[in-house]
């Protein structure tokens, strides 16, 4: 039965494909991936917040004699939020920086998304209270900025 149950499980994954990830912002673009990094990248900047790492398998891939999609997590953060964040929760500080992801679509496209702030922090509100949603709140009008920014 266990057997049956993953198989139909398994086959009902790509009604869920076109659905975005619960706690997830999507924006499709038109844009190129290689604009939407940049686009991305300069946003965070004139929004007052810092990029802070970068990885992505396209480049190592791309040394190793391996074509992929262009794939980049950005993680994003300032000193401010940092400060602030830790005196609500150290333990959420393992949650800095938080990540836009850039994507490349088969048709060259590229999607700009991102998990909302608000629920990278939810685990930790337990400790944070109501300052750390506050936090939380204000980092999720500033990724909504940043990423409409990106995008248009």
């Amino acid at each position: 039965m266990r057997a049956l149950w993953a198989m139909l499980c398994f086959l009902a994954l790509p009604l869920w494909a076109d659905e975005p990830l619960s706690g997830w912002a999507v924006y499709s673009t038109d844009k190129s991936y290689d604009q939407l990094v940049a686009d991305t990248k300069a946003a965070v900047k004139e929004n007052g917040l810092i990029v802070v790492t970068q990885a992505g398998p396209t480049k190592a891939a791309a040394a190793r004699g391996i074509t992929i999609p262009g794939n980049l997590v950005i993680g994003v953060f300032n000193n401010d939020f940092a400060v602030r964040v830790l005196e609500t929760s150290v333990d959420a500080m393992i949650e800095a920086p938080i990540r836009f992801y850039v994507t490349e679509n088969d048709d060259g496209s590229a999607t700009l998304s991102y998990k909302t702030p608000s629920f990278v922090f939810a685990p930790y509100v337990y400790e944070g209270g109501e300052p750390l949603r506050d936090i939380a709140a204000d980092l999720d009008t500033k990724f909504q900025t940043v990423a409409e920014s990106a995008v248009k």
